[in-house]
């Protein structure tokens, strides 16, 4: 008995409105709507791409892994910060337009493209690099045990998106403010056993535009395609900066 052959996936067409700004001719960013032909396995870089490729090749954006790694095509989709590589048209609502924006509260340079060195700035700021008074024995490695590993490993996984950063109504408004991304970065390090510069970043970090000016309002944590409990890192610092360590 012939078995019948699996039915096609069906293509249907949505409709994204993209905020853009081309600094060449635009005084201000504007929005241009884009009709585009996709499946309900496709995600909104693969709209973006259609776009690109089919109907207007000046529209910019930021991507390079494409499998949610190297964080590079962050922006606000729908209103709220996400990778548009791992946002699945399925999962929105395509009965209404889908607005694809910048990210907030970086320099905007063409389209969905900002300045991310303000960013980068507050993350070399905090030293994001091991820092260690002793030299293991030749040959050896710098042992920890498993429990002490557990108390960073969560902020170990930050991709330096600036997806959390980018959605804290803090930095939108402070420009100086480290952000939520530096500080994860610096809680990855002051809570590792291996390190010896904790008390040096607690003081960085103990500064009118660092940890306190965090107002828990939990956006970093709602934005962060990789579940880091931000706010709950940036908590855990803060304890340990009236502690005077970790």
């Amino acid at each position: 008995m012939a078995t019948a052959a699996p039915a096609a996936i069906q293509a249907f067409t949505i409709t994204l409105i993209v905020r853009r700004f081309l600094p060449e001719t635009d005084e201000e960013p504007r929005w241009e709507s884009f009709d585009v032909e996709v499946f309900s396995t496709d995600r909104v870089l693969d709209a973006l791409h259609k776009i690109k490729w089919e109907q207007d090749g000046t529209l910019s954006f930021r991507r390079s892994c494409a499998h949610g790694i190297c964080g590079s095509d962050a922006m606000r989709i729908n209103g709220r910060n996400r990778l548009a590589c791992k946002t699945l048209i399925k999962d929105l609502d395509i009965t209404e337009p889908i607005y694809v924006e910048a990210i907030k509260g970086l320099p905007l340079e063409k389209d969905l493209i900002v300045d991310m060195e303000p960013f980068f700035a507050a993350y070399r700021e905090i030293k994001p690099f091991l820092i260690s008074n002793s030299t293991p024995e030749k040959g050896k490695e710098r042992v920890q045990t498993i429990a002490n590993r557990e108390i960073f490993d969560d902020t170990t996984k930050c991709i330096l998106c600036a997806a959390c950063t980018t959605s804290c109504p803090v930095f939108w408004t402070d420009g100086q403010y480290f952000g939520p991304a530096a500080i994860v970065n610096a809680h990855r390090f002051i809570f590792d056993s291996r390190d010896d510069a904790a008390k040096e970043r607690l003081e960085i970090l103990n500064d009118k535009e660092g940890v306190w000016r965090c107002r828990t309002t939990f956006n970093c944590t709602d934005a962060c395609p990789r579940g880091i409990q931000v706010t709950q890192a940036i908590a855990e610092v803060k304890q340990a900066v009236l502690r005077g360590r970790a």
